[in-house]
């Protein structure tokens, strides 16, 4: 075994030293031999890689990008406004052909005092609120109550339009018994149809006066009702001139007419009265002049002077003027009015001025301020 391992060993050496290099020097054949070798791997290199094909040149010159020029900038479109809400017209009712109101009593105003058996002429006020004229076929007819001796119509004096007003009378006799007493009337238009007045509940108008015993009550007799006539008188104030009837808040001063005025002591006259009020101002002044009254002997001035209820303020004086025939303004009387003290009865006997033509006037003059100076001439008239 032994002498097989040193063999292998010699044998190994042997085989080592036939491999090792020869320092001798290379032939000129050596070196063709070698070039030729290193050419032929070159080439098999050649094959076996094939070249990476030439890198193109890099441009190196700069590219300008074209200049951004920015998109306009969007204009917002208008904020709608929103169309207004449609109003629809209520539809309009058409107005019947035949309708009225009553607007005033131009005479005898309700509880009117009258003698037995006296005769008078009541005239209202109407207005036509229909589409069709009242023309002189149309006519005021009684209708129920107390028919007075009037008749059973009364035609209309001249044709009405729509929108105007009429004033139309009737002759009237007081009854002989004492008592109240009313007539009532309605329109009838030119067919035969009856209708009523549209600002009265039972679409009445009416005429009502008081018939008292004249035994009882002495100067009883009528003669000239100032709250009736009112408005013929002319009302003055500082202001100058006014209307008649006036509107409470003017600020020139007022009259108007008030029926069944209560006073401060909580009295209702139940009569017609006059309700007059001074310019608004620190003592102020209203005064009406009435036209002249032919006077006889035992004629009286009567009234009921006070204030308003509810006027705390109320401070006036009052008078009572005239001019006789065409003469000097001359006071018959005078007198001061406050809220705390009580009504004054006035009686006032004329028969000084029988056989004249006498102007009278009533006069209201605030004490100070006139802020609630509505001063009350209660019934103002003449009796004998």
């Amino acid at each position: 075994m032994k002498r097989f391992i040193w063999m292998f060993l010699v044998i190994s050496v042997v085989a080592v030293s036939c491999n090792l290099p020869v320092s001798t020097t290379p032939t000129a054949g050596g070196d063709a031999i070698a070039t030729h070798v290193a050419e032929t791997i070159s080439a098999g290199m050649a094959s076996v890689a094939p070249a990476l094909p030439t890198s193109a040149p890099v441009d190196t010159a700069v590219v300008e990008l074209p200049t951004y020029t920015p998109l306009p900038t969007s204009t917002p479109l208008p904020t709608s406004t929103p169309l207004p809400t449609a109003t629809f017209l209520p539809t309009q009712t058409p107005k019947p052909c035949d309708k009225g109101s009553f607007i005033e009593d131009i005479t005898v105003p309700d509880g009117e005092d009258y003698l037995p058996g006296a005769t008078f002429t009541k005239t209202w006020r109407l207005k036509n609120d229909g589409s069709c004229t009242w023309n002189t076929s149309y006519a005021i007819v009684f209708d129920s109550g107390d028919k007075m001796g009037a008749p059973n119509a009364v035609a209309m004096p001249y044709n009405v339009p729509p929108g105007s007003t009429v004033d139309i009378s009737v002759s009237l006799t007081a009854p002989a018994a004492p008592g109240t007493y009313r007539g009532n009337w309605r329109l009838r238009n030119d067919t035969g149809t009856v209708f009523g007045i549209s600002n009265s509940a039972s679409g009445l108008f009416w005429v009502e006066i008081e018939i008292l015993p004249p035994a009882t009550i002495p100067g009883f007799e009528m003669v000239y009702n100032f709250a009736a006539h009112y408005c013929d008188a002319s009302w003055v104030s500082g202001a100058g001139a006014l209307p008649c009837p006036g509107g409470t808040g003017d600020a020139g001063g007022f009259v108007v007419r008030a029926d069944n005025p209560t006073l401060q002591n909580n009295n209702t006259i139940n009569r017609v009265a006059i309700e007059t009020h001074p310019q608004w101002v620190d003592d102020g002044v209203i005064s009406g002049r009435y036209p002249g009254l032919d006077v006889k002997a035992g004629y009286k001035f009567r009234t009921t002077l006070g204030c308003l209820k509810g006027g705390a303020g109320c401070n006036y004086k009052y008078q009572l003027t005239y001019r006789a025939d065409g003469g000097p303004l001359t006071l018959l009387t005078q007198g001061t009015m406050k809220y705390a003290d009580a009504p004054v009865e006035l009686d006032v006997d004329l028969s000084f001025l029988a056989g004249k033509n006498v102007v009278f006037s009533l006069v209201a003059m605030a004490n100070g301020s006139s802020g609630q100076d509505w001063a009350i001439w209660a019934y103002p008239r003449i009796v004998k």
